[in-house]
């Protein structure tokens, strides 16, 4: 009874420490519970990349060639595109083709939902129009996936390649690049979406 007691206390004391510091420091305390948050959602994210990436690699899909919105070359001449899955698996030299496209895609669609109503409801408190709010948290995720897709191209291939072939890990090492890499989307994500949820969740009383 008395360690129930104790533990009642405890609680209440960093329950009360908390509404202390949230109510001096309020963007401190907002931006930690969207770190939080952001990082329960990259584990998520962690766990369903490799199941969808296995239930995809198992099908057609892996030799059909996705490779859109060129953008110039690669330093070799090659060209540069900013969705860059070619056929093939990657333990083959591919890029995964439209397989790991969609494995990435799917990871992150569900991710993102499920983002947007935690950080709207937990985070934000929002009591903004929901239609609206969402109107634009897909605008923004599309422009965000374009960008952080274009950027894989300077990334994606050498780590790859240096765990894979370089270390000679194998399936390990592309194993341990896809974390890698879905781990860099997360962070591009997190710190271009935190000011976009600023505005996108504000109240419509605050205007």
């Amino acid at each position: 009874m008395s360690n129930k007691i104790g533990a009642e206390k405890n609680s209440n004391a960093i329950i009360g420490a908390w509404a202390k510091f949230k109510e001096k420091h309020p963007n401190t305390a907002q931006f930690l519970v969207f770190f939080i948050l952001s990082n329960g959602i990259t584990v998520l994210q962690m766990v369903l990349m490799p199941i969808f990436k296995d239930i995809f690699g198992h099908t057609s899909l892996v030799s059909t060639n996705f490779q859109v919105l060129k953008v110039g070359h690669n330093f070799d001449g090659s060209p540069y595109y900013v969705f860059n899955y070619a056929a093939g698996s990657i333990s083959a030299g591919g890029g995964g083709g439209l397989a790991y496209f969609l494995a990435v895609q799917i990871t992150m669609a569900i991710a993102q939902i499920i983002n947007f109503f935690v950080q709207r409801n937990i985070t934000f408190k929002s009591k903004s129009n929901i239609w609206k709010a969402a109107f634009w948290y897909v605008v923004a995720y599309i422009i965000i996936s374009i960008g952080a897709a274009a950027l894989q191209g300077l990334y994606k291939a050498p780590i790859y390649n240096l765990l894979m072939n370089t270390l000679k890990m194998g399936s390990v090492g592309e194993t341990i690049a896809d974390f890698i890499t879905m781990i860099i989307n997360c962070a591009i994500s997190f710190w271009v979406f935190f000011p976009i949820f600023k505005v996108i969740f504000k109240d419509e009383s605050q205007k």
